[in-house]
């Protein structure tokens, strides 16, 4: 089944006590820490756009990237009942594996595990080479992913999230299912959706292909790709990474 169909509907619900400006601000103090001025954002896999517009609002131009058309809906509408910007992001559709804009930018970021969902090493290797097409040189590229040791000694388990909101009531179950010879994790996700003004029930039934990632993998790669690793922490905190690490965060710079 293809992710982030039907779910992408239900997205900004299910992740709406996730703190956006938060970690629009840690990325902000990234980029000013190791980007010496950049002005220009490329977001691949920018989903539901509220991260590339609170950039924007902090004065970034940045074109957001993503492959799903609900996401990229969902994005498109909120650009249209906000306030207009001389800064305000574009929305392109495109596979980060294969996508070429044409254009090269100070900063690359995928960000909500992104480069998680690329499963095999060749679907890693083609999201780094988007990323080194489109940097500046000595651009930097931030991401964050699923962090493999945290994964290995903290093993994923059954999860289920109730929430509602004027229109709709949601229950999601999310079953884990380990590949630990491919470092990847099914989540076997289950979102039963009832409308409140009928009672009506959908399910929706997604599964998606999670993969753990390592400091070591992440360093070969990235030098395959022309880019080096200049910090690797955790995602918000800038704590070191650690078995206890789930969400890791990395910077690449690009040569």
């Amino acid at each position: 089944m293809t992710m982030f169909g039907d779910y992408s509907a239900y997205y900004d619900l299910l992740y709406r006590d996730k703190d956006h400006d938060g970690e629009v601000s840690y990325i902000d103090s990234l980029i000013r820490k190791y980007g010496c001025g950049a002005r220009t954002i490329l977001d691949l896999g920018c989903g539901s756009g509220k991260h590339a517009l609170l950039l924007a609002e902090k004065g970034y131009e940045i074109t957001g990237v993503d492959r799903s058309d609900g996401m990229l809906s969902v994005a498109r509408l909120r650009l249209a009942e906000g306030k207009p910007e001389a800064t305000s992001p574009r929305f392109l559709q495109g596979d980060i594996r294969t996508v070429r804009l044409g254009n090269a930018y100070d900063v690359v970021i995928s960000l909500f595990h992104v480069f998680s969902y690329q499963a095999g090493n060749e679907d890693l290797r083609a999201a780094l080479a988007t990323v080194r097409t489109h940097l500046n040189p000595g651009g930097i590229f931030i991401f964050d992913c699923w962090y493999g040791p945290a994964v290995l000694s903290e093993r994923p388990a059954v999860r289920i999230k109730r929430l509602e909101d004027e229109a709709v009531e949601l229950t999601r179950i999310a079953e884990p299912v380990m590949h630990p010879n491919e470092n990847l994790v099914a989540v076997n996700y289950q979102l039963y959706v009832r409308d409140k003004a009928n009672n009506a029930v959908d399910v929706v039934r997604e599964t998606h292909l999670m993969r753990y990632l390592f400091k070591p993998e992440l360093e070969l790669l990235t030098a395959e790709a022309g880019l080096a690793l200049l910090d690797a922490s955790e995602w918000l905190s800038g704590n070191p990474l650690g078995a206890g690490t789930w969400n890791a965060c990395f910077v690449v710079k690009g040569k």
